[in-house]
């Protein structure tokens, strides 16, 4: 009697039929305020990106004849140095930095997990091949190489992602490399090999998903860093080019300002905190509740 039910409990508590959503909506309902304060702001610059046409009072490259503008109901942040709203430029700085960051971020997680996937299951020659290169572009600091590589192929939008994707994709590799190691010694591995199975049935059957929630915690972080990365290279003046706004040049742009007391440069600036901290607060949340533990409260 005592077996069924504890079958019957243990059934209960692991109800085959519950969906993922659920289990996502309970994971949300326990996830502290810090958490759900980087969600919000996180949704928030989502829409403003996708919707920025629509919530932009002008055009992106829309010139008005008064330069340097103060803040009126025309203009509520007023204009920059060539007579661009401010207002009009941030919002269409939130599509064009978070879009390239997206995207950025997304090929470098598929340059980086594919080519540490295969060096954890090949092995021998191809694993020291592939993780010597890798040794030798992390020996040259990421910024300086991005200015180097700049220089060399243009500033244009798909320069700029496809080198700093190459690059940023040296940390997912060396993540994947060492997680798929540790999860291709194990004993159900080497049984899928004897069984037969293909390579990449073992690949996506088997060792992608018991390492990819750390690389998805680890894809938040570097989005972080890309986002910061092409920020930069904007305000250097070899990121994201003129007329397309973008927060980073928008800081260089409008810097003298601060000489004047005028918080207009500080508006780009504090987006980019507020968006950096936000998804540190998400991805913070999601290593706790992936480690299991426990708040206190």
């Amino acid at each position: 009697m005592s077996t069924i039910q504890n079958t019957t409990s243990q059934g209960k508590r692991f109800k085959p039929g519950r969906s993922r959503r659920g289990r996502a909506w309970k994971a949300l309902s326990r996830a502290p305020l810090s958490a759900w304060f980087g969600i919000v702001v996180v949704l928030a610059y989502a829409g403003t990106a996708l919707f920025a046409p629509q919530l932009a009072p002008y055009g992106e490259a829309q010139v008005f004849p008064e330069p340097f503008a103060p803040w009126s109901s025309d203009f509520v942040l007023g204009t920059d140095q060539l007579g661009r709203d401010v207002l009009t430029r941030l919002i269409y700085g939130a599509r064009n930095t978070l879009g390239i960051a997206v995207i950025t971020t997304a090929l470098s997680f598929f340059f980086g997990v594919s080519l540490g996937v295969t060096a954890a299951l090949l092995k021998g020659w191809v694993d020291q091949a592939l993780s010597r290169s890798v040794d030798i572009v992390l020996s040259i600091p990421g910024l300086i190489f991005s200015l180097m590589l700049l220089a060399i192929f243009g500033s244009n939008v798909w320069s700029l992602i496809l080198i700093i994707a190459v690059l940023d994709s040296t940390n997912f590799y060396r993540l994947a490399r060492t997680s798929g190691l540790s999860i291709a010694s194990l004993e159900f591995i080497e049984a899928a090999r004897l069984r037969g199975e293909r390579s990449t049935w073992i690949v996506f059957r088997e060792i992608l998903p018991n390492i990819l929630p750390p690389l998805i915690a680890e894809a938040g972080l570097r989005f972080c860093f890309v986002f910061l990365t092409i920020s930069a290279l904007s305000f250097l003046g070899v990121g994201i080019q003129p007329p397309t706004a973008d927060w980073g040049s928008m800081v260089r742009e409008n810097a003298t300002l601060i000489t004047y007391g005028d918080i207009t440069p500080l508006l780009p600036a504090a987006a980019i905190g507020l968006l950096t901290v936000a998804v540190n607060f998400v991805v913070d949340w999601f290593l706790t509740n992936l480690s299991g533990i426990k708040d206190g409260h």
